[in-house]
């Protein structure tokens, strides 16, 4: 769905850019100048401030967690606080809520603050006189709190202060350009230093924090230029974890992984080998080398008892290849291991895995004749969306959609983020008459059967029940982070979740992003899904009953 020219494009992730701290076409006196008139001048405010109403609104930033973090304040939180900023009907009352609650300010909320103020100074045509003292204040409290901020959150300041109208040589501007300094990367080596070999400069770009502008063909050309002895599982972790982390499908690479994994078979510890083995899951991707899957069956078998965690995650990573060792299924479903790990730290995510594995053999190893994990210890699997569809809210097509289905077919026609056993997390899932007509959700089970096996009986047995039992159809949104990067190969669990749903007995219809990108305003999308539900056979409306 297309935006009008001219207005910025939410979905685009942000990105952060350089600052040229110049003003166009303005000088700074070198003398003091009074920061009340430069912020209030009617030739510069207005032009210059109506920039900031087209900044996206500051998120808060992962700074950690804090004790006092999550108790009320007058009725609010650290949350509460951020909305209290964004309300704020003066400059006045932008500081007092900054200065009087000091436990609760975090460092996103000073660029809410300067927004604030910006909107505050745009939104009247005459501003009401604002104290100097005051927004000094304010630029002593940035000034005093700014060596905490994060990077991002440095640009952030200088951009709107410098917006703002901030002197250039004053001291906020200057206090935030010194942090900006201060957090640059080294600088390289000089030309008098040794040249890095292949597998240092390997380390050396994937322990860079700006390590993502390398490209792929850098990180090829130094894994092959690298001498044995310098692929260490150290640096081949740091490759694993990179590829996974940016979802990087590179054949060459994951290879590569797969080959050092088997050669060193004997020196690798489960803890080690569960990062090694995690792109080859996420991405979707089972290795060509012949040796990947008895290695890890050896090295499973051998550290089971030693770290269940480590154990799991590679069962989990061997799960979305479709790839589960008998052998090793027997290890983690057995009464030892299972006692061994209640009580434990990892306990509720082990027995999470566990019931995801326990599905996966329900419904892909029908010839299993092993041990179960016991109903008692089986918890849901995914019972909420995941964490990138909730981190990606603003980027995601799902509100879009839910409008669209719902001036199309009625707000009674479909359930939204339903979870259903044993614990997938739907998109939309609409029922289906035999004769293809939508039917109201309130009139029906949403859910089949679960394990599927009830329902292969009753087949058996056929009544007019089962006969004319519904159809469940659910509406997959492939956003565009479900992919791998190339964004043709979804990714392991993505994948992994749509198997299980029709194995289980759902009707998929798959929405991909670059069909929903493409709908531009409210009308395309419906005629859009108007065309892709009647292609699947249903009807809705007086015609569909």
């Amino acid at each position: 769905m297309r935006l009008p020219r001219g207005e910025p494009d939410s979905r685009a992730p942000r990105t952060t850019e350089r600052v040229t701290y110049a003003g166009p076409g303005e000088s700074w006196s070198p003398s003091p100048t009074s920061m009340l008139r430069i912020l209030l001048s009617a030739q510069t405010s207005p032009a210059r401030l109506s920039g900031l109403l087209l900044i996206p609104p500051v998120q808060p930033c992962c700074l950690g967690s804090s004790k006092s973090g999550d108790r009320p304040f007058g009725g609010g939180s650290v949350q509460g606080l951020q909305r209290l900023l964004e309300q704020a009907r003066s400059p006045g009352e932008l500081l007092r809520w900054l200065s009087q609650n000091p436990t609760k300010v975090r460092a996103h909320h000073y660029p809410v603050a300067l927004r604030r103020l910006a909107q505050l100074l745009v939104s009247q045509p005459r501003p009401c006189p604002v104290e100097q003292a005051t927004l000094q204040d304010l630029s002593q409290l940035i000034i005093r709190n700014c060596p905490s901020f994060d990077v991002h959150t440095i640009h952030v300041c200088l951009h709107l202060a410098i917006l703002l109208g901030f002197p250039s040589d004053g001291p906020l501007l200057c206090a935030l350009e010194q942090e900006r300094r201060s957090r640059l990367p080294p600088k390289p080596p000089s030309p008098h230093q040794p040249p890095l070999h292949g597998g240092q400069r390997l380390e050396t770009a994937l322990s860079c924090p700006h390590f993502l502008r390398y490209p792929r063909q850098h990180l090829i050309r130094s894994l092959a230029e690298a001498r044995p002895e310098e692929l260490t599982p150290h640096v081949m972790v740091l490759l694993a974890q990179h590829l996974a982390r940016h979802r990087l499908r590179e054949p060459q690479l994951l290879e590569a992984i797969a080959h050092f994994l088997v050669v060193e078979e004997a020196q690798l510890n489960s803890k080690v080998v569960q990062k090694l083995v995690l792109p080859f899951g996420r991405l979707n991707y089972l290795p060509l080398e012949q040796q990947f899957m008895p290695c890890l069956e050896r090295i499973l078998a051998r550290e089971a008892g030693v770290a269940p965690l480590a154990t799991v995650n590679i069962l989990m990573s061997l799960c979305h290849l479709q790839c589960l060792p008998f052998r090793a299924l027997q290890l983690v479903f057995s009464p030892s291991f299972i006692s061994h790990i209640n009580g434990t730290p990892p306990s509720l995510i082990v027995r999470r895995y566990l019931s995801l594995l326990d599905t996966a053999v329900e419904l892909e190893i029908p010839g299993y004749q092993g041990p179960r994990l016991p109903h008692r210890h089986r918890v849901p699997i995914f019972p909420q969306p995941l964490i990138t569809d909730r981190a990606r809210c603003r980027y995601s097509h799902k509100d879009m959609v839910a409008e669209g289905l719902r001036q199309l077919l009625g707000e009674e026609k479909y359930h939204r983020d339903l979870t259903v056993p044993p614990g997938y997390c739907t998109d939309f899932l609409l029922c289906v008459g035999s004769s293809g007509a939508v039917l109201p959700v309130r009139t029906q089970d949403p859910f089949l059967p679960y394990p599927p096996r009830s329902c292969q009986q009753e087949q058996a047995n056929p009544n007019p029940t089962t006969q004319d039992s519904p159809q469940r159809v659910v509406l997959m949104l492939r956003e565009r982070w479900h992919f791998c990067r190339d964004g043709r190969v979804l990714l392991g669990s993505r994948a992994l979740r749509e198997r299980h749903l029709g194995l289980m007995g759902y009707q998929l219809l798959p929405l991909p992003f670059e069909e929903l990108e493409s709908q531009r305003g409210l009308p395309q999308l419906k005629s859009y899904l108007r065309q892709k539900l009647q292609a699947f056979g249903l009807r809705w409306g007086p015609e569909g009953g």
